[in-house]
């Protein structure tokens, strides 16, 4: 299987889930003729800061940089730059309704299908190296403990002196003795923001999983290719990079919320309340030799999470996954300023709202408008219903995109078993549904269906399945459980 005939499986998956797999000739035509306006307001000049990204090491679209700097009594200065799409994008013109129907990027083994046309996301609105981009700012104290002080959000003029790359960022920081990315091997004080921006990500991971953050560890399939032939699907972890830039975005998203709620403004915010299946938590851990309270908590998850990371690391990816989907997914809610905390139970944190990637996410974009409509002491462009529209459409589209992301996978990887049918391989239970009972085997990393022998299963457990069949055409990976 080539990579065009996977994105044509994948532009047929999203078109049967009212998702566009392409642009309209309008939304292109204005995304190339859109230009910026002459800007109004407070607009600092921060471009001599050294701001830097990281992200994958093809990403094109890059949504935000940061800086740090270390203040007295060991707090320290943190400052998020966050792309400002929202210039460049006309809200209600025609780039701004294609995004408002699809809501977000669909990342599949063939390839993204961005939410904005790449013109913009990959181009104009992306804080590419070198380039001076106007940006949304959340510039954050962060006390010597990991708490989020104090927060300003203001809009800027920045550059960025320095894209670097997960892996070679994370190799460094878990050895310094290794060889360092180019850019970080020619610049000392670019190896002291590295080093500044992991010490202060690792206090804010300590302060929140002392209030009960989830310590979870799961990979992403990536799909591999040679000579446009798809030849596996491996997984793509954590790892120390990734995980840095995570928390310095749940700091930031935090602060964006509090921010809008401090200004009377009405808000859209990812809210995760109550695990999904807290029973079957319980019983897992149980199989563990832990036990957990009866009723929800955190602190006693994150606990038996932290305690099974040490006893049995080569495991605990597979845990991780399985408390995931017991936990359920989250969604977004349109929230007024004098609602009460819409907490997120796998972070932690109350007050939650995406806005550090709105090149890629349609929620970004309405919540960065909502921002610097309080910036500029402007009403704000959405009313409490329109949000409220908007925030039950985006949580359908993300789930469909995730179906999408899950189907094409299925194929990809129906195509790499086919030779194998009759194979067994070790599986762990992801999902039990009226749909049927549902495992993931590591190589290549894919989830199938149990369509014998499931009687008794649950999420969490582990288990040997054989391959009976695999449809490329109909999506199907089917096991049957060993017993």
């Amino acid at each position: 299987m080539d990579a065009a005939e996977l994105r044509r499986i994948a532009a047929l998956e999203m078109q049967a889930r009212r998702l566009l797999p392409t642009f309209a000739p309008e939304v292109l035509g204005e995304a190339q003729a859109q230009s910026v306006p002459a800007e109004q307001g407070d607009i600092r000049d921060e471009r001599s800061r050294l701001w830097f990204s990281i992200d994958n090491d093809d990403t094109r679209d890059l949504d935000q940089l940061s800086w740090a700097e270390a203040l007295p009594n060991g707090a320290v200065r943190l400052a998020v730059a966050i792309a400002d799409v929202d210039v460049r994008v006309r809200q209600g013109g025609a780039v701004d309704s294609h995004a408002a129907v699809n809501t977000t990027s669909v990342y599949t083994a063939a390839g993204v299908f961005p939410m904005l046309p790449t013109v913009l996301s990959n181009d104009r609105t992306s804080l590419h190296e070198g380039e001076e981009r106007l940006a949304v700012v959340v510039d954050m104290q962060i006390g010597r403990e990991g708490e989020v002080a104090d927060a300003t959000i203001y809009r800027a003029m920045v550059c960025n002196q320095a894209k670097l790359a997960y892996d070679s960022v994370a190799a460094w920081l878990d050895d310094p003795n290794a060889s360092a990315p180019a850019a970080v091997a020619a610049s000392a004080a670019l190896q002291a923001q590295l080093r500044l921006h992991d010490q202060v990500a690792g206090s804010l991971r300590r302060w929140r999983h002392q209030r009960g953050a989830l310590n979870v560890m799961t990979a992403q399939a990536r799909p591999v290719f040679v000579d446009d032939q798809l030849v596996d699907l491996r997984a793509d972890p954590k790892n120390r990079a990734k995980e840095l830039i995570a928390d310095l975005m749940i700091a930031a998203n935090g602060a964006t919320a509090r921010f809008l709620t401090q200004q009377g403004q009405p808000s859209l915010r990812r809210v995760l309340q109550e695990p999904r299946r807290w029973d079957r938590l319980v019983k897992l851990a149980a199989m563990h030799g832990a036990s957990l309270p009866p009723a929800p908590d955190a602190l006693a998850l994150d606990r038996f999470l932290a305690d099974r990371r040490v006893a049995e690391p080569a495991n605990f990816a597979d845990l991780s996954l399985s408390v995931v989907k017991l936990l359920g997914s989250g969604a977004y809610a349109a929230v007024s300023a004098d609602a009460p905390p819409a907490g997120h139970f796998g972070l932690a944190v109350n007050d939650y709202a995406h806005s550090t990637a709105p090149n890629r996410r349609y929620v970004d974009l309405v919540t960065q408008r909502l921002l610097k409509a309080a910036l500029a002491a402007r009403s704000t462009p959405y009313t409490l219903e329109q949000l409220d529209a908007i925030a039950q459409h985006c949580t359908l589209q993300e789930d469909n995109a995730s179906t999408v992301e899950r189907r094409v996978l299925k194929a990809a990887a129906a195509f790499l078993l086919q030779d194998r049918i009759g194979d067994t391989f070790d599986a762990v239970v992801t999902g039990v549904t009226p749909k049927g009972t549902f495992v993931r085997i590591t190589s290549p990393l894919v989830e199938g269906r149990v369509v014998s022998g499931f009687e008794g299963l649950d999420v969490g457990d582990t288990v040997k399945v054989t391959l009976k069949s695999v449809d490329i055409g109909q999506r199907f990976i089917d096991f049957a459980a060993a017993r």
